[in-house]
Formats: C-alpha cells, sequence, structure tokens
C-alpha cells in the first residue's frame, strides 16, 4: 500500500512540474510578446544577432544541403530507372526538397548549431550574473537578449531555408548532369512544373515557427540557467534536445493543416 502511495506521490509531482514548467514557458513567450512592441528597440543588437546566425552557418548551411542533394537523386535514380523515369529526378528531388527537406534539415543544423550557442551564451551571462549587473543598470537585459536572438532566429531561418533548399537542387543537378546529361533549362522546367505557390507558402511558414522555436528554447534554457558552470553545459544541451523534439511535433502539425487546404 505504501508502494502505492509514493508512485503516486511521484506521479502526482511529475504532473505538477510539467504544468509549472508549462506556465512558465507561456510567460516567458508572452514577455517576449510585450517586450517586442515597447521601446527602445535593438536594433543593432538585432542586426548582430541575425548575422550570428544567417551569416554564421552559412558554411554548415551549404555543405549540408549540397549532400542532401546529391545523396537524396542518388537514392532516388535506381527506383525511377527500374521504371525507365530517371526523366521524373527533376521534379521527385524538387517536391521533396522544397516541401520537406529543406525546413527540416536547415531547422535542425540551426538547433543544433544556433539553440547551443544561444543556451550556452545566456547561461555563462546567468551565471557569472552579468544579467542580474544589467537588471540594476538602465539596460533591459530581457529585451536586449531574449527579444533579438528570437527576433533573429525567426528571420534568419526562412532565409536560410530558401538557401538550402537552392543548394540541394544545385547538388542535385550536378548529379544529374553527370548520369543523364540533362540541360539546366530543363531541369529547372522540370523541377519546378509540381511545385505550387502553396509549397513555397508552408515551407516559409514552417521555417518561421521553426525558427521561433529555436530561439524561444535556447533563449528560455539559457536565461534561467541554475548550478553554475555544470548548469550552462545542461543548458546548451537542453535546448538542442528540446528544440529538435519540438521541431519534429510541428513539422507533424503543419503537415496535417497544410494538407487540409490542399
Amino acid at each position: 500500500m505504501s508502494s502505492n502511495n509514493s508512485k503516486g506521490y511521484f506521479i502526482s509531482k511529475g504532473i505538477d512540474g510539467f504544468f509549472l514548467i508549462f506556465s512558465d514557458v507561456i510567460a516567458f513567450i508572452g514577455r517576449f510578446f510585450k517586450e517586442t512592441f515597447r521601446r527602445p528597440f535593438e536594433w543593432n543588437e538585432l542586426v548582430k544577432q541575425s548575422y550570428e546566425v544567417g551569416y554564421r552557418s552559412l558554411a554548415l548551411i551549404t555543405l549540408t544541403g549540397f549532400i542532401t542533394g546529391v545523396v537524396f537523386t542518388k537514392q532516388s535514380r535506381p527506383s525511377l530507372a527500374e521504371f525507365g523515369a530517371q526523366s521524373w529526378l527533376p521534379s521527385l528531388v524538387a517536391i521533396a526538397v522544397i516541401k520537406s527537406l529543406a525546413p527540416l534539415v536547415t531547422a535542425l543544423i540551426c538547433a543544433g548549431k544556433v539553440g547551443s550557442s544561444i543556451g550556452a551564451e545566456l547561461g555563462s551571462m546567468r551565471v557569472t550574473e552579468q544579467i542580474d549587473a544589467m537588471e540594476v543598470s538602465a539596460v533591459k537585459p530581457f529585451k536586449y537578449l531574449v527579444n533579438t536572438r528570437i527576433g533573429a532566429t525567426t528571420a534568419m531561418i526562412p532565409m536560410l531555408m530558401l538557401y538550402t533548399a537552392f543548394v540541394s537542387m544545385m547538388g542535385s543537378y550536378l548529379d544529374i548532369y553527370l548520369h543523364e546529361q540533362t540541360s539546366f533549362t530543363f531541369f529547372v522546367q522540370s523541377a519546378f512544373s509540381k511545385i505550387t505557390f502553396l509549397d513555397f507558402a508552408s515551407s516559409i511558414i514552417r521555417s518561421i515557427v521553426f525558427g521561433f522555436t529555436i530561439g524561444a528554447v535556447g533563449c528560455y534554457k539559457g536565461y534561467n540557467t541554475t548550478g553554475g558552470t555544470q548548469g550552462v553545459g545542461k543548458a546548451a544541451n537542453a535546448a538542442v534536445v528540446t528544440s529538435m523534439f519540438l521541431i519534429f511535433i510541428e513539422e507533424v502539425i503543419i503537415l496535417q493543416i497544410i494538407n487540409y487546404f490542399r
């Protein structure tokens, strides 16, 4: 009987903890939106963070996107070759990249690179009491640190997604050209013949949601870091794991909504 009581106690405590964290996250996001429309607007810091998120990620995004396009093309060719349908490769790759791969690959790469960086940076500032010092001064730490970083990820992830899609298609074209000697004009016409405005719009919307998620999770974990330097590592790790988990959940939900409007 005592064992059942202890199990019930821990389950109840776990549920209470979940709802406490959930309410804290909602309050954190609500504070972000409230601070967004209040002066002063930290444009210089926003531009700096956009540079860190966008430009600093280009090398990794370029390599990943190019390999994605080449590998997907190579994997798809044997299946289409069985039916003599190699000419469908450009449209198949375009549908896969633009509809799914580009937003998801970009978000996962940035969750690992940008999310961990934000979590570690804000976490180190919290444990070294730099944020507390900013609260005493005239600077608003939440607006300066959190709003600018979430704004940067929300704005730059869609741009990186479009760049990833472009690089992936170029990698696919290079592989198709080397094997089928397909002209670039035919490749472009075939690739985009099956792509609609809704496909582009859905990818951009998903990238915006993914970018906001990466920034919000990284900032929340870093801004609320406890436990000294060990807590900084935990915050960076939690930012990556939580962001990726939420990205997959959002992918499923948004895909269901988009399919409803098709």
